[in-house]
C-alpha cells in the first residue's frame, strides 16, 4: 500500500510563488518516477510536470514550463513543485502520483495517488 500525502496549497495573489510537497510512504520511493497533475473545477485532469527516480530527468507541460520546478529528495521520500510566477489560470487541485513507467504525461501510467492540495491564485 501506497501513501501519498499532498500540502502546500493555498491562496495566493497573482504573480506570487507556493511550494508544494508530496510525502510518500509503502514504498520504496527512490525507484519510482513522480508526477503532478492538476485538476480544475469543470475541467479534466491534466498533466503538471514529472521526474525521474534518481531526479535526473524533468518534464514539464507547456503551460508551466520556465514557472514551475519539480524536484525531489529521496532521502525525505518527498516530492516538490516550486510555482512561481503563478496566474489566475493555474487554480485547480494539485495531485501528486507515482509512475509505474518512468516520467509520463499519461495519467494512465500512474498508479497511486495522493487526495490533493487546492491551489487558487487571484487576480
Amino acid at each position: 500500500q501506497v501513501q501519498l500525502v499532498e500540502s502546500g496549497g493555498g491562496l495566493v495573489q497573482a504573480g506570487g510563488s507556493l511550494r508544494l510537497s508530496c510525502a510518500a510512504s509503502g514504498r520504496t520511493f527512490s525507484r519510482y518516477a513522480m508526477g503532478w497533475f492538476r485538476q480544475a473545477p469543470g475541467k479534466e485532469r491534466e498533466f503538471v510536470a514529472a521526474i525521474s527516480w534518481s531526479g535526473g530527468n524533468t518534464y514539464y507541460a507547456d503551460s508551466v514550463k520556465g514557472r514551475f520546478t519539480i524536484s525531489r529528495d529521496n532521502a525525505k521520500n518527498t516530492v516538490y513543485l516550486q510555482m512561481n510566477s503563478l496566474k489566475p489560470e493555474d487554480t485547480a487541485v494539485y495531485y501528486c502520483a507515482t509512475s509505474r513507467y518512468g516520467t509520463s504525461w499519461y495519467d494512465k501510467d500512474y498508479d497511486y495517488w495522493g487526495q490533493g492540495t487546492q491551489v487558487t491564485v487571484s487576480s
